[in-house]
């Protein structure tokens, strides 16, 4: 599913930068730097004019029915493109307005874009064995891009239902459902969190649920998911390794349940995920699968995770990789 919107935004002093399909990222920094992501890194572009940057937020920000003011600092919100804004105005940005659009394909990319050869062929036979996969890496890695290419690997006989703070993942299936959790605003309108979403998803009869970031105790309820029936779900996680992501999850678990001791906490996360697919980004600006880990169901006599590394990377030049026999 590509992301479509008659309402197609008009990004003024940025527009040549968002119609380079090269560009991934246009960041504004202090309401005038103007800098830009290409896959051969980040640079410094231009300025704006004082004043453009605020005005043409707020034209970005009117059609979704999203403000920013000095009551409401930060807005993270989707534009009508499908492109991804995250800015901050003072006092929370003392210097002057800060602005990024994270910009997204055209048309989804499949596995063979992170992996070739063996390695792409264990990630079709993971997704195929529903296993319950968590991608992770570092910022702009593509986790979001590779989560879609895995889902989009499901067969179309089964029913995703997607759940993100703000929609990003476009799955090429037949039989999907996208949900967007809600920030609360200034006018009363309550929050509707991730929490709640994957709570309520379980009631939309998925067979997997796609959940495209766990950041706090979301987790959890992902894991209950994962646990209960749901298998072959997936998610993504913000970590510097395979072991790193692991960890992670489980301070978000604990900020659900923290009574739980630390050893129940790895027990659940143990059984729940049976694969970490870890990504990176290359020198060259290049993303792909560095590792991939399959997690034990039982811990060691250490109560730490039992892993097995099923992948990892070989050959850096073209991303190849080995399983390990």
């Amino acid at each position: 599913m590509q992301h479509t919107n008659s309402s197609v935004p008009h990004f003024a002093g940025l527009q040549d930068l968002v119609n380079d399909p090269c560009v991934k990222e246009i960041i504004v920094n202090n309401s005038t730097e103007v800098w830009a992501e290409r896959t051969t890194g980040l640079e410094r572009v231009g300025s704006l004019q004082p004043g453009e940057a605020v005005a043409l937020l707020e034209r970005l920000l009117a059609p979704i029915g999203r403000r920013i003011d000095l009551s409401s600092p930060i807005v993270d919100a989707r534009l009508g493109d499908g492109s991804r804004l995250c800015a901050a105005i003072p006092p929370v940005s003392p210097y002057g307005l800060c602005l990024t659009i994270r910009r997204f394909a055209s048309t989804a990319l499949d596995i063979s874009a992170f992996a070739n050869g063996r390695v792409a062929d264990l990630l079709h036979s993971v997704v195929h064995q529903r296993r319950n996969i968590v991608v992770a890496g570092a910022t702009s890695t593509g986790k979001t891009t590779l989560l879609s290419a895995l889902a989009s690997e499901v067969p179309p006989n089964e029913r995703l239902v997607v759940l993100e703070d703000t929609n990003e993942l476009a799955v090429n299936h037949p039989h999907v459902v996208y949900l967007e959790s809600r920030p609360s605003s200034a006018e009363g309108i309550p929050e509707i969190s991730l929490c709640h979403l994957v709570r309520h998803a379980l009631r939309l009869r998925p067979d997997r649920l796609i959940v495209g970031e766990v950041r706090g105790p979301e987790a959890f309820d992902m894991l209950q998911a994962m646990n209960t029936g749901h298998a072959g779900s997936m998610s993504t996680c913000h970590a510097n390794s395979a072991s790193d992501a692991l960890h992670r999850i489980e301070s978000m678990v604990l900020q659900a349940t923290p009574n739980w001791p630390l050893a129940a906490v790895r027990s659940y996360i143990a059984s729940a995920i049976d694969i970490v697919v870890f990504v990176e980004r290359c020198a060259q600006g290049s993303r792909r699968v560095a590792q991939v880990v399959e997690i034990g169901d039982v811990l060691t006599t250490h109560g730490t995770y039992s892993t097995s590394v099923l992948a990892h990377s070989l050959h850096p030049s073209n991303g190849d990789l080995a399983l390990v026999m």
